[in-house]
C-alpha cells in the first residue's frame, strides 16, 4: 500500500478482520500479525475527518445509525480479564453525519433509523483504538440488517454512493473466517485447507481483474456456493460488512493482505479513494 490523496466526494473503503473480542488490545500472541497490519494500514491512509463503521456486531430490523454526540462503549463480550471492561475510546460521534446517512438511505427507498443511545461495540472500538489511538476522529456506526441478505447489504453500500463521503473512511469490520468452533479446536490440516479454500475464493472474487463487475456482484450475492463457505461462515454476519464495502466501491479491490489470527487466515480488503498504481494485488 501507499499513501493516497482522496478524490473529491469519494471515500477510502476498507474491510478488516477485527479479531476475537478484546484480544488484539491485550497483547495476545495469536493477534500479533493483526495488530501490526492495522497499525500499518492506518499509517498509510490519509487521516480521515470522520469514520463510518459497519460492524458485524450490530443487527437491527432496519438499517440504524448511531447518532450520539459522545457515544459510550459496549463491552459486548464475556469471560475476558477485568481490564477488558475498562478499555476507553472516547471518540466523538457525528449526529450531522448520522442524519445525512439516514436521509440518503431513505431517499434510496431503504428504511433507516437513528439511535442516540447505543454505544460503539467492540467491532468498532477495538480496531480503531489500534489504528487511531488518539480517539480524535468522529465515529458513526451503521448496523447490519438482520435479514442477513447479501443483496440487501450490497444495496446498502450502493445507496451510500449518494452521500458526499469526502475525507470519510468507510470501514467494514468483520472477519473473513468466523467459525468459532474451528478457532478453538486443535489445528488440523483439513480445517486449515477449508479456511484457505474460502479465503482464496474471496480474494479472487474481490481482487481479480478477470471478472466483470457483474460477475463480481453475482459471486458476492451467491457467496454460499463458494468452496467451504458455510464452514468458514456458519452465520454470515462477519462477512456482510464486506458486501456493504463492495456495494459502495463497485470495483475490484486494489489491495489485499491477510494475517494469521487465532491460527486461521483472515483477510483485509482496501479500495482507495483514487485509482492508484503500485498497489500490491496479493
Amino acid at each position: 500500500m501507499q499513501t493516497h490523496t482522496r478524490t473529491q466526494g469519494t471515500p477510502d473503503v476498507l474491510y478488516i478482520s477485527h479479531g476475537g473480542g478484546p484480544l488484539p488490545l491485550l497483547g495476545d500472541p495469536a493477534h500479533r500479525e493483526l495488530v501490526v497490519q492495522l497499525k500499518a494500514i492506518a499509517n498509510e491512509l490519509v487521516k480521515p475527518a470522520a469514520i463510518l463503521v459497519i460492524s458485524a456486531h450490530w443487527e437491527t430490523a432496519v438499517a440504524t445509525v448511531t447518532a450520539s454526540a459522545q457515544p459510550e462503549l459496549l463491552y459486548d463480550y464475556s469471560g475476558f480479564p477485568a481490564e477488558s471492561y475498562q478499555i476507553k475510546y472516547p471518540a466523538p460521534g457525528s449526529p450531522a453525519l448520522a442524519e445525512q446517512l439516514q436521509a440518503v438511505l431513505q431517499q434510496a427507498g431503504m428504511a433507516c433509523e437513528l439511535d442516540t443511545q447505543r454505544g460503539l461495540d467492540h467491532g468498532v472500538f477495538v480496531p480503531l483504538k489500534i489504528m487511531y489511538p488518539q480517539a480524535d476522529i468522529p465515529v458513526v456506526q451503521l448496523s447490519l440488517v438482520n435479514s442477513l441478505d447479501a443483496r440487501t447489504h450490497i444495496q446498502l453500500g450502493q445507496a451510500l454512493q449518494q452521500l458526499d463521503l469526502e475525507n470519510v473512511l468507510v470501514m467494514g469490520s468483520g472477519f473473513s473466517f468466523h467459525n468459532m468452533r474451528a478457532f478453538f479446536a486443535p489445528s488440523s490440516d483439513d480445517s486449515n485447507r477449508r479456511n484457505q479454500a474460502f479465503e482464496d475464493w474471496l480474494k479472487y472474487t474481490c481482487v481479480s481483474p478477470e471478472l466483470s463487475e457483474g460477475q463480481r456482484l453475482e459471486r458476492l450475492i451467491n457467496w454460499e456456493s463458494a468452496p467451504e463457505a458455510r464452514f468458514c461462515h456458519p452465520r454470515e454476519e462477519h462477512l456482510l460488512p464486506l458486501h456493504v464495502c463492495y456495494g459502495l466501491a463497485q470495483r475490484r479491490c486494489a489491495h489485499y493482505q491477510s494475517a494469521t489470527v487465532l491460527g486461521k487466515q483472515a483477510g483485509m480488503f482496501y479500495w482507495p479513494a483514487v485509482a492508484a498504481t503500485g498497489l500490491s494485488q496479493g
